[in-house]
Parts: structure tokens; sequence; C-alpha cells
């Protein structure tokens, strides 16, 4: 399968609602975080940019974070939403299934039959 090229402002702007959908799903830490958005299909996804949407996301309320001690070194801090998280969750969720039905209906038209008033 050939890689898409993504434009990196909207991976940007929709990458706190995948954050928050993932976590909703099951609470984790970053690292694995990323590595579950990559086998998602996000596979250039690099830790520098989930990790500074995670602590925004914590700064702001949407998540809430607790230490767990690992096996294999360090605590790990995992993540989970809030309600606040849940509700930016489903409003993100909704204004982006808005936006993609506007692309759906805009380039579903094809362009040469759409009439030459150009």
């Amino acid at each position: 399968m050939d890689e898409i090229t993504r434009d990196p402002q909207l991976l940007k702007g929709i990458l706190p609602t995948l954050i928050l959908a993932a976590l909703g799903r099951q609470e984790t830490y970053g690292y694995e975080l990323v590595t579950r958005l990559r086998d998602a299909g996000l596979a250039d996804i690099a830790p520098g940019t989930v990790y500074p949407v995670l602590t925004r996301l914590e700064r702001d309320g949407s998540l809430e974070a607790h230490l767990v001690a690992s096996p294999s070194g360090p605590a790990r801090k995992y993540y989970r939403p809030t309600a606040a998280g849940l509700t930016r969750l489903a409003d993100g969720t909704s204004a982006w299934n808005a936006l993609a039905d506007i692309v759906q209906t805009m380039t579903a038209t094809d362009p040469t039959t759409d009439g030459d008033d150009r």
C-alpha cells in the first residue's frame, strides 16, 4: 500500500480528538499511545508530536494522569479522559464529521460535467 501524504495542519487540528478517542477506549502511557496511533495508520507520527498534545490536554482539564510503576524502568504516566475530555471528544468528532461531509459533497461532483461557467 502506498504511503498517503498528509497535510500536517490537518493532523494538527484533529490530533487532540484522535488522542482522546484512543484514550477513551483504553487508558495508556505516552509511548504506547504513539504505537497505537501508528498502528491505526499514522505510521510517521513522532513522540515529539504526541507528547505536547498530551500536556495541553492535561493542562486544560481534558485528561487526567496517574503514575504506574513499570517493571522495566521508571514509572509511567497513564492518561485517561475526564468528563470534560469526553465532551471535547464528542464535539471534536461532530465537527470533524460535519467537515468531512462538506469535503465529500464538494469533491464528489465531477468538475468536467458541472457546467462551464468559469
